[in-house]
């Protein structure tokens, strides 16, 4: 089921969210609303919170080398731990949480994480390139921080100038 995308400034957006300790029937529910919602936005990689639950858990789908995101290349994360990275790399990104607005941020250009699926089962995973970066960005959701957060000082204050002058033309209507 397709969910409603909290966008900022909402405050829910700024809570760390909890570990997973029941993996069952609602957490499945919750996964696959997750990922019909990243499809549905045109998504790469979204987290719980961003509809609303408070979880550790979060979703990622890399189109392939054809554009398309295909529902067998999911990688559903829970509870991630990232173990070790390497290097940087600056990416231009964005948000569904933060609509229509995308900038360079510099991360990690490999991370490793361990990370429990579905059924409670534990994984590892090596990325880099875009994998990387979402897992990246989206593990800042989980602790209540947005991509905007990472930006300069100046930039920020010229994003935040700028989201405040759409919010107020966006009411007039």
């Amino acid at each position: 089921m397709i969910r409603e995308v909290l966008t900022y400034p909402n405050p829910l957006l700024k809570k760390v969210s909890r570990d997973v300790t029941t993996f069952d029937e609602a957490l499945h529910t919750i996964l696959d609303d997750m990922c019909d919602t990243m499809l549905a936005e045109n998504g790469v990689g979204f987290a719980a919170i961003q509809m609303g639950v408070d979880i550790n858990a979060l979703v990622i789908i890399i189109p392939r080398d054809d554009d398309i995101q295909y529902r067998e290349d999911l990688y559903e994360i829970i509870n991630p731990k990232i173990v070790a990275t390497n290097g940087s790399e600056v990416y231009k990104e964005g948000c569904l949480s933060v609509p229509e607005y995308y900038d360079e941020v510099e991360r990690a250009a490999e991370v490793e994480i361990t990370y429990l699926d579905r059924n409670g089962s534990e994984q590892h995973l090596k990325a880099d390139g875009l994998l990387a970066i979402a897992v990246q960005h989206e593990m800042d959701h989980l602790k209540g921080h947005l991509f905007v957060e990472r930006l300069p000082m100046l930039k920020r204050k010229k994003f935040e100038k700028e989201w405040k002058k759409r919010a107020r033309e966006n009411k007039r209507f």
